[in-house]
């Protein structure tokens, strides 16, 4: 679990692509620092495990579901990266509490002055713009593993805005980033946890009122429904 505040960013030195998966060595400084094999570290808001360590380096493996979802099947050598450790229960949790679990990518379709800060419009992949209904004006999103604001939406368009102060736009990878460029959308775990409650609560009271009416699936099957 992470806190979408990036700790820095790194270089993507090698990378390997095997058949269902890459190997990812990341060069990195604070992240490093007392990391132990097998510790978690969110590579633009993806969680990978670390299972090499040498000097400043470390290494991943990323598996295919990741890659689907994920910007990493177009990432390079060279590319520059956020970085964040894990929390613990001493970290300061300044931004919200983020998965380190991609559920999409999103496309910049605009970049717009607005006094000292800069508007960032994004669109979410037609295939998964289900995801839209996670994302809440004035919520949380976490874009390339750091936790933003959302100022708009357009949930029909897929279209979510953030706005970004200087001191981030330096500090993270998005302020790097032009139009047309893509980044990882990882949405709000709280969202998700209330809909699979009431889709529950709902399938519950659908079933007590055909037990209170005498309605079977039985009967209704038996009787052309």
């Amino acid at each position: 679990m992470f806190t979408g505040l990036i700790e820095e960013t790194g270089k993507i030195i090698d990378i390997t692509k095997k058949t269902a998966s890459i190997e990812i060595t990341i060069r990195g400084k604070k992240v490093i620092e007392k990391a132990q094999i097998g510790d978690s570290i969110a590579v633009n808001g993806v969680c990978l495990t670390v299972t090499k360590l040498k000097g400043s380096d470390f290494t991943a493996d990323v598996m295919f579901e990741t890659i689907e979802r994920s910007g990493l099947k177009r990432a390079k050598a060279g590319d520059i990266v956020n970085l964040e450790k894990s929390l613990t229960l001493t970290t300061f949790l300044g931004g919200h509490l983020v998965m380190g679990d991609v559920d999409c990518e999103a496309k910049i379709l605009s970049i717009t002055d607005k006094g000292i800060a800069k508007v960032y419009e994004f669109q979410l992949d037609e295939n998964y713009r289900n995801n839209m209904k996670y994302i809440v004006e004035k919520g949380r999103v976490t874009i390339d593993g750091a936790s933003l604001t959302v100022i708009d939406v357009n949930d029909e368009a897929g279209i979510f805005s953030v706005s970004l102060i200087p001191h981030t736009i330096e500090n993270i990878t998005v302020g790097m980033k032009k139009t047309g460029d893509f980044v990882n959308i990882e949405t709000d775990l709280f969202g998700k946890y209330v809909e699979k409650i009431l889709k529950f609560d709902s399938s519950e009271n659908e079933e007590k009122n055909l037990k209170k009416s005498n309605l079977t699936m039985e009967f209704l099957q038996k009787n052309g429904f």
